[in-house]
């Protein structure tokens, strides 16, 4: 296994006084930490590799390239960044992906990111790898690649400007199924499952399920295990103690009905499909599953179409209030309660909406935008800071954390919180408070119409679409069908005054 794709966790101390003590014993539990931000960074390179196998690349040997030579670099020593794409042999799954990964430890390359997804052969998964190396040769590598993978490819980074597909209708987030993979159990020897097999297995067998799922199908019912049950009663009712003190009133409120309705209990995990007709009833989101870690741009466009996709396994038993990816613990109890509050339903949606079409560097400062308020938000009221971010509501100890005197909490800003740098291997030093919901939603505004956008888009709620407001036909339809809302309104609002 190549140390290059560990994801090594710190232990940040504090300073109090004149000792130090970690957060891990101030606040009993660290938190799960994934993040959009980082995954982001990486989309320039993914969007500009069609891992179909349709994108310009070299030849297998890498003898067609006038960079990636077999001699001596003109610039010797100097860092090169590859990115290479291949697909599993036969049934093997990611056994291939372990086997290509040894080929790059043994030639001392240093893998940077790895990312999945399913082929175009239902049994098989395609592989992308970004890898740094300071050799001018790429013959070596690229033939024992072929001996362990097939379709092996060595791709150009292209810098030319590109048109960035996005999904027009929601049955096209069939196509928004890039996943990422360094957290994986089977690939991050940090992961508390990486050592259980049959944990890993488990999670292969539920993650078929969203590898499968198509638009517009009922989502399966998992059966989850005895072991599976008890990691998610121990998460439910040490986070339930917290909610009614450190979570806003609209969670609490949403978080209450589902446990009126039968939908939440600390015995049982609800499943996606109930969860769907649920918060179809009362925002219109619906849950698609997936399979593991999104990348940000296809994540943030499944917001624009009021979806929500949510994983279905759970965290490894021995670590269960700790997870380095999101897991049905952190998407159930720290997202869907306010999913079905419809301000914030909103306001999740305009995010996803302000994703489409636009630049890496956009796409960047969107994700950092969600992770500073809808997984780390905090918000005032009644005089109160109280928790809105789903990182925090499913984070027994960063919980407690961020509503403590030790870290800075700081006015939102879209500006200034778009470009902060963000903390994800301990809890955050930071976080951003707003006013209110309706505040945050307001600023966030604001700060999209200065975005450049390639077309201002528009969601038909009645079709599921996505419009393009790019010529003045489209435009005065929509005009028409909002000033019909409005006259409706209007009159309503004029007969309760009258």
């Amino acid at each position: 296994m190549s140390k290059n794709i560990s994801i090594k966790s710190r232990n940040r101390r504090i300073m109090m006084g004149k000792g130090s003590r970690s957060l891990e014993e101030i606040y009993e539990y660290p938190t799960r930490r994934t993040s959009l931000i980082e995954d982001a960074r990486r989309e320039s390179v993914r969007n500009s590799i069609d891992l179909s196998g349709t994108s310009p690349v070299l030849s297998p040997t890498g003898e067609n390239d006038d960079v990636f030579d077999d001699g001596i670099s003109p610039l010797f020593g100097a860092v090169r960044k590859l990115h290479i794409t291949f697909t599993s042999n036969g049934d093997e799954g990611f056994d291939t992906l372990r086997q290509g990964l040894k080929v790059f430890e043994a030639l001392n390359i240093s893998v940077t990111h790895v990312e999945s997804r399913p082929s175009k052969d239902p049994i098989k998964y395609d592989f992308f790898v970004q890898c740094e190396s300071k050799t001018g040769s790429t013959k070596t590598l690229m033939s024992n690649l072929h001996k362990v993978a097939e379709n092996v490819r060595l791709h150009k980074e292209e810098i030319t400007p590109r048109v960035i597909w996005f999904p027009k209708h929601i049955s096209e987030l069939d196509k928004c199924t890039h996943l990422l993979s360094q957290y994986e159990p089977q690939l991050d020897n940090d992961h508390p499952g990486f050592t259980d097999k049959n944990y890993r297995d488990r999670r292969q067998h539920i993650a078929q399920i969203a590898f499968d799922y198509k638009h517009s199908q009922p989502i399966p019912r998992v059966e989850y295990t005895d072991d599976e049950l008890k990691t998610w009663n121990f998460v439910y009712t040490q986070l339930k103690t917290l909610f009614i003190t450190h979570a806003c009133q609209e969670f609490v409120d949403s978080f209450n009905v589902l446990e009126k309705e039968g939908l939440y209990s600390e015995s049982s995990i609800p499943q996606l499909e109930d969860i769907t007709k649920f918060l179809k009833a009362k925002t219109g989101f619906q849950i698609r599953p997936v399979a593991g870690l999104l990348s940000a741009r296809d994540f943030l466009a499944s917001l624009a179409f009021r979806v929500f996709q949510a994983t279905q396994y759970v965290r490894h038993s021995s670590s269960p209030m700790h997870t380095p990816e999101p897991d049905c613990c952190h998407e159930l109890l720290g997202h869907v309660p306010l999913l079905a509050d419809a301000r914030f339903a909103q306001f999740s949606q305009e995010i996803g909406l302000a994703s489409l079409g636009v630049s890496d560097e956009d796409i960047t400062k969107l994700s950092t935008l969600y992770w500073f308020t809808v997984e780390f938000g905090l918000c005032k009221q009644n005089g109160e800071v109280k928790a809105y971010g789903a990182g925090l509501l499913s984070a027994f100890g960063e919980l407690k954390y961020a509503l403590s005197d030790l870290p800075e909490h700081r006015p939102f800003d879209p500006e200034v919180t778009a470009l902060q740098e963000y903390q994800d291997t301990t809890y955050q030093p930071i976080y951003y408070v707003s006013e209110s919901f309706q505040d945050a939603k307001e600023k966030l505004r604001t700060y999209v119409k200065n975005m450049k956008r390639p077309d201002n888009v528009v969601y038909d709620p009645y079709t599921q679409s996505i419009h393009l407001l790019d010529n003045s036909e489209t435009i005065k339809s929509v005009m028409i069908d909002i000033r019909s809302q409005v006259d409706a309104v209007t009159a309503a609002f004029e007969k309760l005054v009258g």
